[in-house]
């Protein structure tokens, strides 16, 4: 079986776009995963089809906003929303947003100084 796991780094000006054409070529969101890195964040988006994989790769600056894509991806909702409280990536239009109270942590955003 030829599987392909490609990871494609985009600019955050073609990120929604390029989301709205996985999902209509049938590809499903498997994870979002947010890293904090010097400049801000690292933001990797997962899609998955059949056995292939391909990841979106974004920097976010810290004071960047980034559009939600659970209008497109409703599942997101979850990852969008430890992305923000956990790490402090500002994600636009977050439906639903649990506003910093998903998880119960004792310090707002642990994440988003770099160690």
């Amino acid at each position: 079986m030829d599987c392909k796991n490609i990871i494609e780094v985009i600019e955050i000006q073609d990120f929604y776009q390029r989301v709205i054409e996985m999902k209509m070529h049938s590809w499903r969101l498997a994870q979002i995963c947010a890293v904090r890195i010097d400049s801000g964040y690292e933001m990797s988006y997962s899609f998955c089809k059949d056995y292939d994989m391909i990841t979106l790769r974004l920097l976010v600056g810290m004071e960047e906003k980034i559009s939600s894509i659970t209008q497109i991806y409703p599942c997101a909702f979850l990852q969008e929303n430890e992305a923000s409280e956990l790490f402090g990536v500002q994600i636009e239009s977050l439906d639903p947003n649990y506003h910093h109270k998903l998880y119960r942590i004792e310090k707002e955003t642990p994440f988003k100084e770099k160690g």
